[in-house]
């Protein structure tokens, strides 16, 4: 049998179904639509013998998916995140979470949006009001919301930006009226849905993808127009786990511009990923005294780790800012030479 990775989801399905036995697989398989039950089935029948090493993984990554989602369910896709990245590190966080998006994602709606090309996509909707781009981009990947940002006029990019942050719930009928137009501009078939979009964290996502220059023009008209809210979008566009996706030099820089104490609280509440990164960048003595400091500390409140990474952060951006080190994102600052 091949590598899990390699299986298909209704390979997957199907060793999960062999292991629970027939009668909960049959109450399972039932409630599943029947194009599934076909392709689970057909897999089931070809199935003669599983790996106990490819029945763990599969089990553990249907655990795994489930807890995730019950996690969305408490606290939003970043709560889930956070949660699964402090139990698991964040590289199988971060796989069990585009799972769980793939599986989500084809239940949203601008499926075909998602699907399209995005100058294609651009040249369709640039021309309508800001608002309803706004609503067009909340639904989007990240990456392709970025691509549409940018290609806006400058004028009118801090504008989507403001409507995006802004946005909360959504009435469904405009979701589908704005939906149905856009269906007979790309042709396509999209399922109408319901779910809370935009915000901060939209926008925030949207931005990491975007090229500097987008989201520096973006945050500057902000400040103009709304400086609390442009200062709230800066402070969450890099957050402290995400140190392990800067490169080495980068978190050298960073060392010594950090006082030890705010590490030694920081790096109380941190996974063990971000406390690797950082301390395979110092020497064995530093990185050995850092750790006594932190063994020292005992018991520390939330607030105080919370407030050590919140200035870690504001470095990190000063940092960036001035060129001295490099934040990997979306567009041409992504490509390093």
């Amino acid at each position: 049998m091949a590598k899990v990775e390699k299986l298909t989801g209704a390979q997957k399905a199907a060793i999960l179904f062999i292991t629970l036995g027939s009668e909960v697989s049959s109450n399972i398989l039932k409630r599943l639509p029947e194009k599934d039950i076909k392709k689970i089935t057909f897999e089931i029948a070809n199935t003669v013998k599983i790996d106990p090493e490819v029945k763990d993984k599969v089990i553990e990554e249907f655990i795994n998916i489930n807890k995730a989602k019950e996690y969305i369910l408490e606290g939003g896709f970043e709560y889930a995140k956070t949660l699964l990245s402090k139990a698991l590190g964040v590289p199988k966080a971060l796989e069990i979470m585009d799972q769980v998006g793939e599986i989500t994602q084809q239940f949203r709606p601008f499926s075909a949006a998602r699907k399209a090309d995005s100058q294609q996509l651009l040249s369709i909707i640039m021309n309508e009001h800001p608002q309803t781009i706004a609503l067009i981009l909340c639904y989007l990947q990240p990456d392709k919301a970025a691509q549409i940002l940018s290609g806006l006029p400058e004028g009118m990019q801090s504008d989507v930006a403001k409507r995006v942050a802004n946005m909360k719930n959504t009435s469904p009928t405009v979701i589908h009226e704005v939906e149905g137009v856009l269906e007979k501009k790309l042709s396509a078939v999209v399922r109408p849905d319901l779910a809370e979009i935009g915000g901060i964290s939209s926008l925030v996502q949207i931005l990491n993808q975007s090229d500097r220059g987008t989201e520096k023009n973006i945050i500057e008209q902000l400040e103009k127009d709304e400086p609390e809210l442009a200062e709230e979008i800066r402070s969450n566009l890099f957050v402290f786990e995400d140190i392990v996706n800067l490169d080495n030099i980068s978190i050298q820089r960073i060392i010594r511009e950090v006082d030890s104490k705010d590490f030694a609280y920081a790096l109380k509440g941190s996974s063990e990923e971000v406390a690797d990164a950082i301390y395979r960048n110092m020497s064995k003595r530093a990185s050995a005294a850092l750790k006594e400091d932190i063994e020292y500390l005992g018991p520390v409140r939330i607030v105080d780790v919370e407030k050590a990474q919140q200035n870690i952060v504001n470095i990190i951006r000063r940092l960036d800012d001035a060129g001295e080190i490099i934040i990997a994102r979306g567009g041409e600052d992504a490509i390093i030479v």
